[in-house]
């Protein structure tokens, strides 16, 4: 897989074999996705969940997000996801690898993002849960935004834990939402 752009725009990144299927985001739907991020990212906190083989944890470094973490479950992915990050390490960022599963590692974490990537398996049925964690457990920050990649047929609601909706783009057969924090006024009125 190639990094669609920024400072590392060209370089080739491994894929790792592992017990479970690697299912690369799509280079379209990556560029497209930081094209739309990409001019907010420098300085910002990136979360890639669900990781695969890092390649979004480093196109967020190569837009210039400088606090990067991403999770992976399957360990046998781990040497070749090091090996990928450490591209990253040449543009001056290290990317903090977490290898355990998404739900372990999200009620763990004590700390906020400004960007929350999720692009779980397809067949995984828990994306709604997923968001509502997110949200529920404040992990963004106030102006954070969570995007999530998942299959045409499989919706998700508008409002998830305290998320809202604000932007969906389709890629063939799969889409990407976009999550921000619901505004205060509204909070306050879903609980009066």
């Amino acid at each position: 897989m190639r990094i669609t752009g920024g400072k590392l725009k060209g370089r080739l990144t491994e894929t790792p074999s592992g017990r479970m299927a690697i299912r690369p985001a799509m280079d379209r739907m990556r560029e497209s996705v930081f094209d739309i991020i990409g001019p907010d990212l420098p300085g910002k906190s990136f979360l890639d969940l669900f990781s695969g083989s890092g390649t979004i944890a480093i196109e967020a470094a190569s837009h210039g997000a400088s606090d990067i973490s991403l999770c992976e479950m399957d360990r046998a992915k781990a040497r070749t996801v090091l090996g990928n990050v450490a591209m990253a390490e040449e543009i001056g960022v290290r990317i903090n690898c977490h290898f355990m599963a998404v739900e372990l590692f999200l009620k763990r974490c004590k700390r906020q993002f400004d960007y929350i990537f999720l692009d779980p398996p397809f067949p995984y049925k828990f994306r709604q849960e997923l968001v509502e964690t997110i949200g529920r457990r404040g992990l963004l920050t106030d102006s954070g935004k969570v995007l999530i990649h998942r299959p045409q047929e499989d919706p998700l609601p508008d409002e998830l834990g305290g998320l809202v909706r604000f932007d969906s783009r389709v890629y063939g057969r799969s889409i990407v939402d976009f999550f921000k924090r619901m505004p205060k006024t509204e909070e306050k009125n879903l609980t009066n």
